[in-house]
C-alpha cells in the first residue's frame, strides 16, 4: 500500500509539470490583454497631413514612445501588445519634422493594427473627396482670378470699353 500510494503521489506530482497532458483538456484561466508602448488605431493615423505642426500631431494621436535626444526631429509610436486568443500586435510608426512641421511619414509596420470599421472608411472616404473637391474649388478660383485679371488688362489697353452703348 506504501508503494502504491507514493506512486500515486510521484505521479501526481510529475504530470503537474508537463504543460498539457495529452487526451486531457483543462480549462485554461482568463488572461488579461497585455498593452506596451502607443496604442494606435489607422483611422487616426490616416489623418496625419505632411505639414502638420507637432502640436497637432500630439493633439491627434498622443504623445510618442519615443524622443531621441540625438533625433530631436524624430518621433517614434512603439506597440507592443499580447492579446487573449488573438494574433499579437507590433508595429511602429516613424515621423519626421523639420522647423516644427511633419515632413515624413514612415507607416511601413503598422501592417498589424486592425482595418477601419464601415463607419471610420465612409468617413474617412468623405474626408478624402471633401479635399479633392476643395483642391478643385481651388484650382477653378484660380483659373477665374486669372481670366478676370486678363479681361482687367484689356479694358485698361482699350478706353473704348468704358462706354456703354
Amino acid at each position: 500500500m506504501n508503494k502504491l500510494t507514493l506512486i500515486a503521489f510521484l505521479f501526481l506530482f510529475l504530470s503537474a509539470c508537463l504543460h498539457k497532458i495529452p487526451g486531457v483538456s483543462l480549462p485554461i484561466l482568463y488572461k488579461n490583454d497585455i498593452h506596451q508602448g502607443s496604442i494606435l488605431e489607422r483611422f487616426k493615423i490616416n489623418q496625419l497631413k505632411l505639414g502638420m505642426s507637432k502640436a497637432q500631431v500630439q493633439n491627434l494621436i498622443g504623445s510618442p514612445s519615443i524622443i531621441d535626444t540625438f533625433h530631436n526631429n524624430q518621433w517614434d509610436y512603439i506597440n507592443h501588445s499580447t492579446l487573449y486568443k488573438k494574433d499579437d500586435i507590433h508595429y511602429r510608426l516613424i515621423l519626421k519634422f523639420n522647423n516644427n512641421n511633419l515632413i515624413h511619414i514612415n507607416t511601413s509596420g503598422i501592417n498589424s493594427l486592425s482595418q477601419l470599421t464601415d463607419k471610420e472608411r465612409k468617413i474617412e472616404n468623405k474626408r478624402i473627396r471633401d479635399k479633392q473637391a476643395s483642391e478643385k474649388a481651388k484650382v477653378v478660383v484660380k483659373i477665374t482670378e486669372e481670366k478676370d485679371l486678363s479681361k482687367a488688362k484689356i479694358l485698361k489697353s482699350d478706353p473704348s470699353t468704358l462706354f456703354v452703348n
